[in-house]
């Protein structure tokens, strides 16, 4: 896994999901300028995602693209897939991510779609709830959900048991020694 100073070395592909056309009105007409949404990814295990503004497209997706690569996180997998289901959450927006059998493809909108795929996940149904289906709440929310799915290792780390140690075999080792 890359550390966050070594973004630079790793190859990253890079996908716009979203750009809004923002207009300010002024004494003489209406200055625009662009908001892009943008998903950086390794398409193994590491995702993020930036907004870049700017007055032009070229600029704004750039500009995007640095503030993603600061942004990384880590997805986790379970073989092609995600550990467990997970509901993350960010402003009105909710985004359930659940594993399934492979095969079965990356079913998702487009904003989960570019983030599942650029984290190298192959096989994830997801939905989209919540009151709003904004792409930026959208992509917040997804970023959330990953970050707090663990795999069964961590899971076990955390509750104090070695790997394959079960709750159960220390009382078996009391019942043996009697």
């Amino acid at each position: 896994m890359p550390r966050r100073n070594d973004t630079e070395a790793v190859e990253f592909q890079e996908r716009v999901v979203a750009i809004n056309r923002v207009s300010k009105v002024v004494k003489g007409g209406k200055r625009f300028r662009f908001a892009v949404l943008v998903v950086v990814g390794d398409g193994s295990s590491q995702v993020g995602t930036g907004i870049g503004k700017a007055k032009e497209i070229a600029e704004a997706v750039r500009k995007g693209i640095e503030k993603a690569k600061k942004n990384m996180v880590e997805v986790r997998h379970a073989g092609n897939t995600i550990p467990h289901p997970v509901v993350g959450e960010f402003g009105a927006a909710r985004v359930l991510l659940k594993p399934c059998p492979e095969g079965t493809g990356v079913i998702a909108g487009g904003v989960v779609r570019a983030i599942m795929e650029l984290g190298g996940v192959k096989d994830v149904v997801t939905k989209v709830t919540g009151r709003t289906s904004n792409a930026i709440n959208v992509a917040h929310a997804t970023l959330e959900a990953i970050k707090i799915t663990r795999t069964s290792d961590e899971i076990m780390k955390l509750r104090g048991l070695a790997g394959g140690e079960t709750e159960e075999a220390p009382a078996e080792e009391a019942v043996i020694g009697e």
